[in-house]
């Protein structure tokens, strides 16, 4: 006999069978019928957030960091909207989420109700797809839906509105065994005919590069790709989504590529005769102007989501699948074309590529006034906590840093806002990576001005006993549109200066706010306390630390291409552009 229930319950339990554990949230009127059968499930851990914002955070810190789902809840209206942009940054960046909002009573939709938004319509730009449940009979087939749906295929945020009428009903509870969702089905196997035109290319090529996105850590394909790498001596880039895809010590691993790439990287794909691009998208940050990329490269895309196959760039040979049966696929087709002899001989552009890699590492130098580097405490935090902790970093100079000077070992190591590029989203995302990665350490890298955006949920971490470490690289600035401001506005500083850690006073005081927060906090300022400090913060694992490291103020991120100009133009410093020999002989 089925199950009575309301339609909260249903939708609790609905969770339940999903697999949740964790949910990140605020109650609210119109999803308060869901918190009390919340409070009685012996399932499901809710985490008492400070902002919705930070809900949604939290759940795709969870998601990245695990491979599963993560779930925040909201109410109505204002709670909604405010999951608006980690929703657009789980689409951008495809982080499975499921988002579950309240909505006000069925009568009510439309007028204009207290507490009331189409948030259904203003995030069907941004979800996978969008549900608007006004029948309690609907809530747990619709849950089991948004689940699939965020999970299979290109991973992406799903969003499920519930009428609050609906919870309050009366329904029968029957969580389904199996999905129709017509219209959606996802290809995972590639073709077989498209898997052989890719392997004789490979065969071919004279230059091929493996750029490697982050579709491959989606598809936990980590261990094909270094085999398929190992197979073929092709060298590799990831780019900022994929860091830790390939480890950063293989050998045949450039970099990443694109604005603020390494040398290597950028060279070897702008050189490249075939670019074997896997789970990428061809973004701006990553091509520069998009006619000037790689201009002598065929290209083989690689793609759960077939919308990107030559959006941007044509594909001579288009895969559409999942990229870990891809690249199985792909090696076995290699190893086939290189018992018959026929495959590529690639030392020489190997060690090419390599000896690029060696004349122009990713460095810095250390200010002249004897203050800190900001690349020198990032270099001493990834020493201090090693390949195993999972490192997460907010936008712009100090998110560069922390993908350059981290050597990423593992995939889900590394956790950032990439497409949307959302400052704010370090702290809560730790906080998710932590609870769903409970046994890492979580370094959250953030900078001063993304620090204060989100930072009241060190509140939530406290409270909740999620020990996450935060280090503040703070130069007072809005760091990255500052070195925009440098090098392209005649040093005119319009409105980027926070005042956070001037000589008189710091507004705020961030080692003061932690505390106020009931966490650690701790202070650095000169490079010889550096490795003290950090080790003062790892010591702890009862609460979280936050350590506000006061950095030189006009560190710059090299090296560098300017928007909309060639990834050619690449500088390494200040009017100083790298000089590779494009004609050179191989």
């Amino acid at each position: 006999m089925n199950e009575q229930l309301t339609g909260a319950q249903s939708l609790i339990r609905s969770l339940e069978h999903a697999g949740v554990d964790t949910v990140f949230g605020i109650p609210g009127g119109a999803i308060l019928p869901a918190y009390d059968p919340l409070l009685d499930s012996q399932q499901i851990r809710h985490i008492l957030v400070r902002h919705e914002q930070g809900a949604g955070h939290a759940a795709q810190g969870y998601a990245q960091a695990t491979g599963r789902v993560g779930v925040c809840l909201a109410t109505s209206g204002p709670g909604a909207t405010n999951l608006v942009t980690p929703i657009a940054d789980a689409y951008m960046d495809s982080v499975p989420i499921v988002a579950v909002t309240g909505q006000v009573s069925s009568a009510a939709i439309g007028t204009d109700a207290f507490q009331e938004a189409d948030i259904r319509g203003i995030t069907m730009p941004i979800t996978k797809h969008s549900f608007l449940v006004t029948d309690p009979a609907d809530i747990a087939r619709t849950v089991a839906g948004a689940f699939y749906i965020a999970s299979t295929g290109r991973p992406g945020p799903v969003l499920v509105d519930i009428a609050k009428d609906a919870l309050q009903a009366m329904t029968t509870f029957d969580y389904p065994t199996q999905l129709s969702l017509p219209g959606y089905r996802p290809v995972t196997r590639p073709h077989s005919k498209q898997i052989r035109a890719a392997a004789r290319l490979i065969a071919a090529a004279e230059r091929p590069v493996l750029y490697v996105g982050g579709g491959v850590i989606k598809a936990n394909a980590s261990t094909e790709l270094a085999r398929l790498t190992d197979l073929t001596g092709i060298p590799v880039v990831t780019t900022l989504m994929a860091r830790g895809a390939l480890p950063d010590s293989h050998p045949q691993h450039l970099g990443m590529p694109g604005m603020h790439g390494s040398v290597a990287a950028v060279a070897a794909l702008q050189r490249a005769d075939l670019l074997i691009a896997l789970g990428a998208r061809f973004d701006d940050r990553v091509t520069g102007r998009l006619d000037t990329f790689a201009p002598g490269a065929s290209v083989i895309h690689a793609d759960i989501d077939p919308a990107e196959i030559s959006k941007n760039r044509h594909a001579d040979v288009p895969i559409v699948g999942d990229c870990r049966e891809i690249i199985t696929e792909l090696i076995a087709a290699v190893e086939t074309d290189q018992a018959a002899g026929q495959s590529g001989e690639h030392t020489a552009w190997s060690q090419w590529s390599r000896g690029l890699a060696e004349r122009y590492p990713v460095g810095y130098d250390a200010p002249d006034d004897g203050s800190l580097a900001p690349q020198y405490v990032i270099e001493r935090i990834a020493a201090a906590a090693g390949p195993e902790a999972t490192y997460v970093a907010g936008v712009g100079q100090h998110q560069m840093w922390a993908s350059q000077f981290v050597g990423y070992e593992r995939p889900r190591a590394w956790l950032n806002s990439g497409g949307l590029g959302t400052m704010g989203y370090a702290v809560p995302a730790a906080m998710g990576a932590k609870v769903g990665t409970p046994d890492r350490v979580v370094w959250a890298i953030d900078g001063d001005g993304c620090f204060q955006m989100t930072n009241q949920e060190l509140a939530t971490c406290a409270l909740e006993n999620i020990p996450i470490k935060v280090a503040v690289i703070n130069n007072s600035a809005l760091g990255m549109v500052r070195q925009w401001q440098t090098l392209f506005y005649e040093g005119r500083y319009s409105h980027t200066d926070l005042h956070t850690s001037s000589a008189s006073r710091r507004i705020p005081d961030f080692a003061k706010l932690a505390e106020a927060y009931g966490c650690v906090g701790l202070r650095c300022d000169k490079p010889d306390d550096v490795d003290a400090i950090i080790a003062e913060a790892m010591d702890v694992d009862d609460r979280p630390v936050v350590v506000d490291f006061g950095v030189h103020r006009d560190a710059m991120v090299w090296p560098m291409v300017a928007a909309g100009m060639s990834n050619d133009a690449i500088m390494i410093a200040r009017d100083l552009a790298p000089a590779w020999d494009r004609e050179e002989e191989q």
